[in-house]
């Protein structure tokens, strides 16, 4: 939805897209989802992408680093950019973390398109607008793990307990984005197997169906 709202608004020009990789796993950090289905929802959203690199175990120097590299990578490839967009919606301590960072590094202006919007509201408009996502992990100190896996749909908003942010906005989840209005075609995602990490985040693989 911040894609979306960065599309729609004519002082914006996307260019790519930024994604933190553990190279060790092939999978996209946190959210473990296979580095081959961000490569395909890349493609379906016309969008080039840059890697930020991590091994693992890392720490947070080591995402430092690597966020600095990829936008190094970033601007060489596109010497103009001045801007980084994040979907982040109401956590103050994460933007500013954030801004810090930009400013070090020095030449670049955090952008926060759906900063402020209420989230319960967000959720349910996501699903009206057609886009399409899974909980692909599911911090189980917060949310049952059965949860993980589930579609993104209204059943599922419906079902959430009391105090959990409608878009996981506090970490209770994350998910995987599929298909809808800004896909080129829906991507062909099948559900793979299930597994608790570090007796906390429950992951679930979604596998290409090709």
């Amino acid at each position: 939805m911040a894609l979306a709202s960065l599309r729609a608004d004519p002082a914006y020009d996307v260019v790519g897209l930024v994604t933190t990789v553990t190279v060790d796993h092939d999978r996209v950090a946190m959210h473990g989802v296979r580095r081959a289905v961000l490569a395909k929802q890349a493609g379906a959203l016309r969008l080039p992408f840059i890697e930020a690199r991590l091994t693992w175990p890392s720490h947070n120097d080591a995402y430092e680093v690597a966020f600095t590299a990829a936008l190094a990578a970033a601007r060489d490839r596109w010497p103009a950019l001045a801007h980084v967009a994040f979907g982040d919606l109401f956590l103050s301590d994460v933007r500013a973390y954030r801004d810090a960072q930009l400013e070090r590094i020095g030449g670049w202006q955090g952008i926060y398109p759906l900063w402020g919007h209420d989230t319960a509201a967000l959720g349910r408009r996501f699903i009206a607008e057609g886009h399409r996502a899974a909980l692909c992990c599911v911090d189980t100190t917060q949310l049952g793990a059965a949860f993980c896996g589930r579609d993104y749909d209204a059943a599922l908003l419906d079902a959430l307990p009391p105090g959990i942010d409608s878009c996981g906005e506090n970490g209770e989840f994350h998910t995987l984005s599929y298909g809808g209005p800004l896909f080129e075609h829906d991507l062909r995602v099948v559900r793979g197997e299930s597994v608790l990490r570090d007796d906390r985040f429950q992951y679930t693989d979604f596998l290409l169906d090709e």
